[in-house]
C-alpha cells in the first residue's frame, strides 16, 4: 500500500524497497502470514508514536474506581485508624472513596455523633483527598464523598503497619543470638 493509501499490487521486495526510499519512508510488514505477505509504506516512526498515544488513551480512559469504607457510631479507636489508613490506601492509588456511616436501633436518637465522627473522618484525610460531596444523613446512613488529590500534593498522615518480620530486619525488634 502506498504512502497515499493506494494500493500497489504485488511486487518484489527490491522493488518496494526502492518506492519506500525514494518516498523516504519506512517499508512495514502488516501481515507476515499472509500469503504474499502484506507490506505498507508508511513513516514508522509516527506510527509508533500513535500507537503509544492510543495505548495512553486506553489505558487514562477509565473513570477512577469508587470504593467504600463502613463506619458505625461507636467504632474503637484502633478501628477507626485501621480503615483511615484503608481509606488512605485508596486516595492514594488514585480512587475515590466513599465513607458510609450506618446507625442501628436507637443510635438514631444521636445523630450528631455520627456527623462528628464524619467531621473527624474528612478531617484525618484532608491531606490525601478533597471532599466530593459533604455528609447527608439517607435513611439509616450518613454517606459522603472523597476524590484524591493530584499526586503531588498527597501527605498521608498515617502509615500502614510494618510488615509481619520487617521490624526484626531494620534492628527495631529484639536483637538475635
Amino acid at each position: 500500500m502506498g504512502s497515499t493509501g493506494e494500493q500497489l499490487g504485488v511486487m518484489k521486495l527490491s522493488d518496494a524497497l526502492r518506492k519506500a526510499q525514494s518516498l523516504e519512508l519506512d517499508l512495514v510488514e502488516v501481515a507476515a502470514t499472509a500469503n504474499p505477505p502484506v507490506c505498507k509504506i508508511i513513516d514508522f516512526g509516527k506510527y509508533r508514536y500513535d500507537v503509544a498515544k492510543q495505548d495512553k488513551d486506553r489505558k487514562s480512559s477509565p473513570a477512577a474506581k469508587l470504593k467504600e469504607i463502613k463506619f458505625r457510631v461507636n467504632i474503637d479507636e484502633h478501628d477507626y485508624l485501621t480503615k483511615i489508613r484503608h481509606g488512605e490506601e485508596f486516595l492514594d492509588r488514585g480512587n475515590k472513596v466513599r465513607v458510609q456511616l450506618q446507625f442501628r436501633g436507637r443510635e438514631m436518637a444521636h445523630q450528631e455523633f455520627g456527623m462528628q465522627l464524619m467531621a473527624k473522618v474528612k478531617s484525618d484525610l484532608a491531606g490525601m483527598s478533597q471532599v466530593e460531596m459533604e455528609p447527608k444523613l439517607a435513611g439509616r446512613n450518613i454517606t459522603m464523598t472523597l476524590s484524591p488529590l493530584p499526586a503531588n500534593r498527597r501527605k498521608r498522615r498515617f502509615l500502614p503497619h510494618p510488615v509481619a518480620g520487617e521490624a526484626s530486619r531494620n534492628g527495631s525488634d529484639v536483637p538475635e543470638k
